[in-house]
């Protein structure tokens, strides 16, 4: 049987993951993680918990899974937190914004690869995708501003990309990539979507769709890449 798990499931990407993938009938099990999980999920669905920042938790998530996995999304990301948001300049860097961002964007789904890469199959094609952003990329950045979103999502890039590197040791099949979801209508954009043309604002069941295609497409050679929500490779 099939599995595919979903850390962030309660977020408005991760949650449309989650729909997209039982209707896909793919999965005989689509694992829901969550800080909050729903115990009144869809057929084919078992909801568990997470949190994204607490390593412990991470931890004690993966080992509860049993059997091989196919898919592993982890659909998470900090953009702004009460009242505070993307620095828009270097006065306005503060180091414990600076750390609770790196936590979420790229310690914590680091942590992620670490104790669910051992839960992918080994002997057949498997995918864990890790949502970034455009804007962490380096070689991209000519606007400046959003430091440390910018940075931490750079981060995460880095970590998919040396993590590629360490499951093809082991498993020949498998695919880890960053994924670049474009501008979703959720509460993480909602303030910073006002200058976003409407055929490049996505719906979330939309996006979730834009990324389960691309990553259907990728294989072992893909790994460690960067993509956009239409498969454009992302440049580090």
């Amino acid at each position: 049987m099939q599995q595919a798990i979903v850390i962030g499931a309660g977020g408005g990407i991760g949650r449309a993951c989650v729909d997209h993938l039982v209707r896909s009938r793919r999965y005989g099990l689509v694992h829901a993680l969550s800080r909050a999980p729903d115990p009144d999920s869809l057929a084919g669905v078992r909801s568990g918990s997470i949190d994204i920042a607490d390593p412990a938790s991470i931890a004690a998530a993966a080992e509860a899974f049993a059997g091989d996995v196919d898919l592993v999304i982890v659909a998470t990301g900090l953009l702004h937190e009460g009242g505070r948001g993307p620095e828009r300049s270097l006065g306005a860097l503060d180091p414990d914004w600076l750390l609770r961002q790196y936590q979420v964007n790229a310690i914590g789904p680091a942590l992620a690869l670490k104790h669910f890469v051992p839960k992918l199959a080994r002997d057949r094609r498997s995918v864990i995708a890790c949502l970034s952003a455009r804007v962490g990329s380096i070689s991209d950045n000519r606007l400046g501003g959003w430091y440390g979103y910018r940075a931490s999502k750079a981060a995460l890039n880095q970590m998919v990309r040396t993590a590629a590197i360490d499951i093809a040791r082991t498993r020949a099949r498998a695919v880890c990539v960053a994924i670049h979801p474009g501008t979703v209508e959720t509460g993480l954009s909602a303030p910073f979507r006002g200058r976003v043309p409407p055929d490049r604002l996505f719906s979330p069941a939309v996006a979730a769709g834009h990324l389960l295609a691309v990553l259907d497409g990728l294989q072992p050679a893909d790994s460690g890449g960067i993509f956009a929500w239409d498969g454009s490779p992302i440049a580090p």
